[in-house]
């Protein structure tokens, strides 16, 4: 049985949309999910990255792009009025509602869909309360140590060589992103591809650096 860890933000509509998918991809195979929350704002730090929402026209084309693939999915998903922004109450609640950190997915389905479903302010304060009372994390959110195992997951992400999300690792193997999805069930199901041409990229200089 393989263990897939998947590392998110919930500030993330792909990662909403592939939260969604993964059942479909993985229907049939014997598996274990590990559901890590990460701070995405962390990881574009240690690359020196700007987030996609960030750049002008690609936040515009994101968005347009999600609710495509939403309709494409058949998922719900409605933009909330304001995007990005700060996902770390989420993302500690989420943290604080399992005492090694790692939530279960009805945890992160409440949470997931909290932002992306509805069309509210994800982070309303009256909102969170509530969602809070809902779930009734093990822990409070304030915690020290909730703190720490969110940094904890982002910085096990970066060190496994992650640098988005969604992100899915499985073995030695990074898939990111929803389109990886197909990609992943590949692998699982012992495609035989990956036993060559996977560590060609890896082989190949880079050229111009700016």
């Amino acid at each position: 049985m393989k263990t897939i860890t998947c590392y998110f933000d919930f500030i993330s509509p792909y990662a909403y949309l592939a939260f969604e998918a993964l059942p479909l991809h993985l229907m049939g195979l014997s598996h274990r999910v590990v559901y890590k929350p990460v701070l995405f704002a962390a990881m574009l730090k240690h690359h020196g990255q700007l987030g996609p929402a960030e750049i002008a026209g690609k936040r515009e084309w994101t968005y347009r792009q999600v609710l495509w693939q939403a309709k494409q999915l058949g998922v719900t998903l409605d933009m909330p009025p304001s995007h990005p922004f700060n996902p770390l109450p989420l993302l500690r609640l989420a943290v604080a509602c399992s005492a090694e950190g790692e939530p279960n997915r009805f945890v992160c389905e409440t949470l997931f869909r909290h932002v992306w479903q509805g069309g509210a302010a994800a982070d309303d304060a009256t909102r969170l309360h509530a969602l809070t009372q809902q779930l009734a994390p093990q822990r409070s959110v304030d915690a020290a140590e909730v703190k720490d195992q969110l940094k904890a997951h982002t910085e096990e992400a970066i060190a496994r060589g992650v640098f988005g999300v969604p992100t899915f690792c499985v073995d030695d193997k990074v898939f990111w992103g929803l389109d990886a999805l197909p990609m992943m069930r590949a692998y699982l199901d012992g495609d035989q591809w990956f036993d060559g041409t996977w560590d060609v990229a890896a082989s190949i200089q880079q050229g111009v650096k700016r």
